[in-house]
């Protein structure tokens, strides 16, 4: 019987590895799997390369999880907002690398990772310092820049509802980046407010089907002070 439900986020994230590539699920606050963030602080793996949209806000979440001086690398679309005061430390002293995507490449590279595509053109950021060295190629008279796919180790995602094999169905704006992520990573883990008996979900409402799915965890919906939720 598949069962993919598990009945914490420590379990969840047991096998997540030093040098790990982690997707992070959410766009601003919207859809921040904070569960799985604080559950990864506590797991203790270090050297971390982190893909998000954002680099933290607050103190709190992907924040709490830069300041803890594990993450390596993060690989974002809006490093900087009036809250980032954790990232802009870090970055200012050296302390974490920054690669700068364009937000639609930024998901198009992940979704070529799901869908195996191995590289493609892409016209946004030709003749600016965000192509880099990469390969350039001019294509029907427009200029383009080869851009690669962005694997994930693990993919950490928030989603709305969710059954024992794994499909899941977003809410609103949380949705994001969730799904695309999902199809990228060899381990994805997702956290869910609501368990579904099969059958519950209707086929055509489900966003991520439980192919890409490895572990799932409830949580309840809580409100906390740092905005989150907890079980």
């Amino acid at each position: 019987m598949i069962n993919k439900i598990v009945d914490s986020v420590a379990e969840a994230l047991a096998g997540v590895k030093d040098g790990a590539t982690v997707l992070i699920g959410g766009f601003g606050t919207s859809g921040n799997p904070n569960e799985l963030i604080d559950g990864l602080i506590a797991q203790g793996a270090k050297d971390l390369t982190i893909v998000n949209n954002n680099a933290g806000n607050g103190d709190t979440g992907l924040a709490a999880l830069l300041a803890t001086g594990r993450v390596r690398k993060i690989i974002c679309s809006f490093p900087r907002q009036a809250d980032s005061h954790v990232f802009d430390g870090l970055y200012r002293s050296g302390k974490i690398e920054l690669e700068l995507v364009p937000q639609g490449n930024l998901a198009e590279r992940i979704r070529a990772a799901g869908a195996g595509i191995g590289a493609f053109f892409c016209p946004t950021g030709y003749g600016t310092e965000l192509a880099g060295q990469r390969e350039t190629r001019e294509i029907n008279g427009k200029h383009y820049v080869l851009e690669y796919p962005i694997y994930g180790d693990v993919a950490l995602i928030k989603a709305e509802a969710g059954d024992r094999w794994g499909n899941l169905t977003y809410r609103m704006a949380a949705r994001n980046f969730g799904p695309v992520m999902a199809t990228a990573a060899k381990l994805t883990v997702a956290t869910v407010h609501a368990l579904r008996e099969l059958g519950e979900l209707d086929p055509e409402a489900i966003v991520t089907p439980g192919i890409f799915v490895h572990k799932v965890v409830q949580i309840d919906r809580v409100a906390t002070q740092a905005g989150g939720f907890k079980k």
